[in-house]
């Protein structure tokens, strides 16, 4: 029986009235009957949100109790369920194959594209990021309705190699799934939805519902939609809607936007060049032309919302996204027809002023009672800044679009463990999870954060050996037990936990990963990793893709599963399970679709953002989507429009960007460039929103400081006795606030974890390794060994390994040579690595010997080993580096135990380059045979008292202040200048003493 009319019920609502309320105030009249009129209706929505926002309209219209019509989703998989009663009443979809586990088809593409590269295939996280590429191309064939057959009929002509090969590939892989699947007895999920929604199509053409179906702001193209659409608008009882179809539009301007689908003649492609895809009405007309309807047959929507804008709005938008040679009219527009009244331009200086302008307007707008506020965005970072800077007052926002699982705790301590693992128990890594809130987060947190800070200071320089092992090791060594004797003991509790990890390392599968990875967080944190959304959602992603990898079998290495799990969790948003402020809302584009507010806030409006950059389909080329009727890549910057078209219906509108963003500088949309060129420059001035951004400057101002003066320290008299060590005279008298810092403050510096092997650690090493071989008697051949086993045991950095190990090693064959040459020469090591100290003026003197030898008369020679260059002979004239006199006043004075006589060589021993032998050389500050040194032996500990005994009388004893940078072009240590401040007042100092004296010149 033939029940369709000779005009469908198709329905557009303009931009300016609402969707949602506006949809609901013509159902409700429509459709409401005594008691359950509109529970009879069937309404066809385009997502769960839109749903969501449906309801809220309808109990807004509600002036009582209000039975809600059946809503089902277009885009749900499981449509046949909500539908069943209406298509079938022993259950509809009979004979449609279950679809897929999107999971296991990921990674089973991923075997199949592995097989295929054979020895060219990359590493597992790449791997599955080109088989996502491989799904996102099949999904895009079976909504387009089209086969896998039509690619080996295309005639592709002179189309690159490169694209060629990508599209065997494609071939091959989807043939291979599609046995699979044949076999499985399974279809895709867009296969199933297609196959769903015909049956719908055909079981309402056969059998119309005995009640009303209304699918209302359905706007997506595909033929399966479009076909389901044009049998619901062929229905007694049924009506189409559609958002935003500009029915002013002048036909010669609607007949310009291209074929969208419909050829223009035989043998024309369904898709022309020059098609206007970016148009915000073309995915529209597209619809249309699939449904087989023509723009003439829809009808408009007179109901309006609870707060419509002014008419004139819709035609406005309507002349804003003219196609460009009709745009040419934008000149002789009447003010009414151009009129964008409650629209307001904002230009902000960088993203965070455009987070705090926005937070502003939102504030203010909440303070109208029954005001509703919605901010827009496709940059989740900028609503993350807008939720965060509302908390200022108190105004929880939650960000619709969700957070992504990574950036949850739960999600992120996953993300730890697989590092840990990848990472070999590397610092960094393993002190992020040791750290990480959800750790031990019972009574045992406090105790157990003091254990984790203790191992930050321990693991501090380069990287200890590898595993677990290393890290005991490394723990266990000398300096580490005695400064933290119960560290090593505790690093037994983590490393337990971490062990299982530890134990397989070949050929695991991802399943069998993944159970180790949720094993080791579960015994890290107790059943509270899974109790918030974040760990319920990270509990679903772990036992879907077990299930999915269990079947596929995938082998992974560890160093693979941190990018390989990162990618899948980005696909994972958690949304909060309650909402935020009842008026306010945060949406990304889809989820603003259908939405309504009484001020509509635009953010990020830049190039690149909104609209986005256009993803080209690294699979198949343009020509091929073209021959296969498939809209391209652009399609989706017309979304972007319609999304902003719909948005500029709203009663008030803010569009908002930055001129720069953390890149450099921003282009603005292009849809701001259009919405300034079509006011002109005089309206757009009127239309602009500097109030906000002002605020927004003003908000966080405070007045300005004076400015900071050179750091002067006056500690008190008793502070200033502190000892000094041989290595801090120099920056007492070349830069006191630095011995300030560190001597009196004791400010120690720390260093970073995993770092290169700085120059004063390979110092350590150096003398760690020479005060063994001294201890054990110098033996000949020993040193070079013992440095081997000493260095491959304090650190495994590469850069130890492949440079600076090498280095060493020859620097100390040198050591050991010119040691045994001295030996024969009646020159003997008298004491090494040996701390002495005496006292001067009161003050204790101390520093630790690196080696002093006897010579044969009974004189010292005081030795220094460097591991770089030696200080220069001018610095040591100049008063500077004088620690090699020093040492040699402890030993003239009898400050080293067991040690007497009069020092007269003093030498360092440098291990950098030497162009004669490689490395290794001595040099001296005094005068010698072989230097042009002016200071003379027997005057260096002398002079050297000199010096030490007026810093002591300067600042140890006296009340000179502790001046930074006091000599500004001396070469010393940068440990302290944050501290300082340097950057704010060296500059500034220096050009006010060029002014002053400038000025004394002058009078």
């Amino acid at each position: 029986m033939d029940v369709s009319r000779q005009r469908p019920s198709v329905y557009s609502i303009a931009a300016h009235r609402g969707f949602a309320d506006a949809l609901v105030a013509g159902l409700i009249p429509r459709y409401r009957e005594d008691r359950f009129g509109l529970a009879r209706l069937t309404l066809l929505l385009p997502s769960r949100r839109t749903a969501r926002t449906v309801t809220e309209a309808f109990v807004r219209a509600s002036d009582g109790g209000l039975l809600l019509p059946r809503m089902a989703v277009v885009g749900d998989l499981d449509i046949d369920e909500t539908l069943g009663p209406l298509l079938d009443p022993i259950g509809a979809g009979a004979g449609i194959p279950p679809a897929c586990d999107p999971a296991f088809r990921l990674l089973r593409v991923a075997q199949f594209l592995k097989e295929e590269m054979g020895d060219e295939a990359p590493g597992e996280s790449a791997l599955l990021r080109q088989a996502r590429s491989i799904v996102r191309s099949m999904d895009r064939l079976s909504v387009e309705d089209v086969p896998p057959s039509r690619l080996l009929d295309l005639d592709l002509g002179d189309l690159a190699e490169h694209w060629m090969d990508s599209l065997r590939t494609f071939a091959r892989v989807q043939a291979r799934w599609a046995i699979e699947l044949d076999v499985r007895g399974e279809v895709d999920p867009p296969e199933r939805r297609n196959r769903l929604l015909d049956h719908a199509a055909k079981a309402w053409r056969e059998a119309p519902p005995p009640h009303p179906v209304v699918a209302a702001g359905v706007t997506s193209a595909s033929p399966a939609v479009a076909r389901l659409l044009r049998s619901i608008a062929d229905l007694e009882s049924g009506a189409v809607i559609l958002p935003d179809l500009d029915l002013s539009m002048p036909d010669e301007v609607w007949d310009s936007l291209g074929n969208a689908g419909a050829p223009a003649g035989e043998g024309e492609p369904p898709f022309a060049r020059g098609d206007a895809v970016t148009h915000p009405q073309y995915h529209l007309k597209l619809l249309l032309n699939r449904m087989g309807l023509a723009r003439g047959e829809v009808q408009p929507w007179h109901r309006s919302g609870v707060s419509p804008a002014r008419p004139e709005r819709s035609r406005a938008i309507s002349n804003l996204f003219l196609p460009p040679e009709a745009s040419a009219v934008w000149a002789e527009l009447s003010a009414e027809d151009r009129r964008l009244s409650g629209v307001r331009l904002m230009k902000c200086a960088h993203p965070e002023e455009e987070a705090q302008s926005i937070a502003i307007l939102a504030r203010e707008a909440l303070v109208v009672p029954e005001k509703r506020v919605a901010v827009v965005t496709p940059d989740r970072n900028l609503a993350a800044r807008v939720v965060a800077l509302l908390s200022r007052w108190n105004i929880v926002a939650d960000d619709s679009a969700g957070r992504p699982l990574p950036q949850t705790p739960a999600g992120r301590l996953l993300l730890h463990l697989s590092e840990v693992l990848a990472e070999h128990a590397a610092p960094v890594p393993l002190l992020a999870l040791l750290g990480h809130p959800l750790v031990r987060a019972d009574g045992r947190r406090a105790a157990w954060l003091d254990h984790v800070r203790q191992l930050d200071l321990a693991l501090r320089g380069p990287r200890p050996g590898p595993g677990l092992a290393g890290v005991r090791d490394h723990l266990r060594g000398t300096g580490i037990a005695r400064r933290f004797p119960q560290l090593a003991q505790w690093w037994d509790e983590p490393a337990t936990a971490l062990s299982p990890l530890f134990q397989r390392t070949d050929d695991v599968t991802l399943g069998e990963w993944l159970a180790l990875l949720a094993e080791v967080a579960e015994d890290l944190c107790g059943e509270a990793l899974w109790s918030r959304p974040d760990g319920r959602a990270l509990a679903q992603f772990i036992e879907q893709w077990s299930l999915a990898a269990a079947n596929a079998r995938l082998a992974v290495r560890p160093a693979e599963l941190p990018a390989l799990l990162r990618d899948a969790l980005d696909e994972v948003a958690v949304r909060p399970p309650w909402g935020g402020h009842p008026r306010l809302a945060i949406y990304g584009l889809l989820e603003a679709r259908m939405s309504r507010a009484d001020l509509v806030i635009c953010g990020g409006m830049a190039e690149g953002v909104w609209p986005g950059v256009p993803s080209v389909d690294p699979l198949l080329a343009p020509a091929v989507l073209r021959a296969l009727g498939i809209p391209g890549a652009d399609f989706r910057i017309g979304l972007a429009a319609h999304d902003l078209a719909a948005a500029l219906g709203a009663p008030e509108v803010v569009l908002s960007h930055a001129a720069r963003d953390a890149e450099g500088p921003a282009i603005p949309s292009r849809f701001l460039l259009r919405i300034r060129a079509m006011l002109g420059d005089r309206a757009s001035k009127a239309h602009e929103e500097t109030r906000a951004v002002a605020l927004a400057g003003a908000i966080d101002d405070a007045p300005q400081s004076a400015p900071y003066p050179q750091p002067m320290p006056m500690p008190s008299a008793e502070q200033r006795r502190v000892d000094i060590a041989v290595t801090a005279l120099d920056r007492l008298r070349g830069d006191p606030y630095q011995f300030y810092a560190a001597s009196i403050l004791r400010l120690k510096t720390l260093d970073p974890l995993d770092s290169d092997p700085t120059p004063a650690w390979r110092g350590m090493a150096v003398h760690e390794i020479l005060q063994l071989w001294h201890e054990a008697g110098t033996p000949p051949g020993e040193l070079i060994p013992l440095a081997e086993r000493k260095l491959a045991e304090m650190s495994t950095h590469p850069f130890m390994a492949a440079l600076w190990r090498p280095r060493l090693v020859n620097a100390l064959a040198w050591v050991e040579e010119h040691t045994d040459a001295l030996l024969g020469q009646g020159r003997k090591p008298a004491l090494w690595e040996q701390w002495g100290d005496i006292r001067v003026d009161g003050i204790k003197v101390f520093g630790r010997a690196d080696r002093i030898d006897r010579l044969e008369d009974g004189s010292l020679a005081i030795v220094d080993y460097k591991t770089g260059m030696p200080p220069s002979a001018r610095m040591v004239r100049e008063g500077f580096s004088l620690q090699l006199g020093l040492i040699g006043l402890i030993a003239r004075e009898g400050g080293f135990r067991d040690l007497s006589g009069d020092p007269v060589a003093f030498e360092y021993w440098s291990m950098a380059r030497n162009k004669a032998r490689g490395f290794g050389y001595v040099a001296s500050p005094v005068k010698t045979a072989n230097n042009r040194a002016e200071l003379m032996p027997e005057d260096f500990v002398p002079i050297t008292g000199e010096y030490l005994r007026e810093a002591i009388a300067r600042w140890i004893l006296g009340e000179e202040p502790f001046t930074a940078r006091l000599n500004p072009d001396l070469p010393g240590y940068t440990d302290y200048d944050q501290l300082m401040r340097l950057d704010e007042w060296q500059g500034r100092s220096r050009r006010n003493d060029g002014e002053e004296g400038a000025s004394g010149d002058a009078a």
